[in-house]
């Protein structure tokens, strides 16, 4: 079954020059990853340091697959100098029954 992720990361206001080919450089691992449909960021248009992620993966196997892969120093990107705040990920099923 599909899966919607979405990261929701608060940038720390030093950061937002850099922040977007950072991400650039980071999503592009993301989008080639085993089973990613996509990935559009949005930001916050009262608060720019405010960036959704929102990516679609094939199954929860590949978006936990993905998840690993981040959590390990082959996958590790850097994000987290850029946050203020830790990132909250929630991931939701698509309803076909809606």
């Amino acid at each position: 079954m599909p899966i919607t992720a979405h990261l929701d990361l608060n940038l720390k206001a030093e950061s937002l020059p850099t922040a977007p080919a950072v991400l650039r450089d980071i999503l592009t691992d993301t989008r080639a990853f085993d089973g990613c449909l996509g990935v559009e960021v949005l930001v916050d248009s009262t608060d720019p340091a405010h960036f959704l992620v929102v990516e679609q993966w094939a199954s929860l196997e590949h978006d936990s697959a993905y998840r690993a892969w981040r959590a390990s120093d082959d996958g590790a990107s850097g994000l987290g100098e850029l946050l203020a705040a830790p990132p909250v990920l929630t991931r939701f099923e698509t309803s076909f029954g809606v």
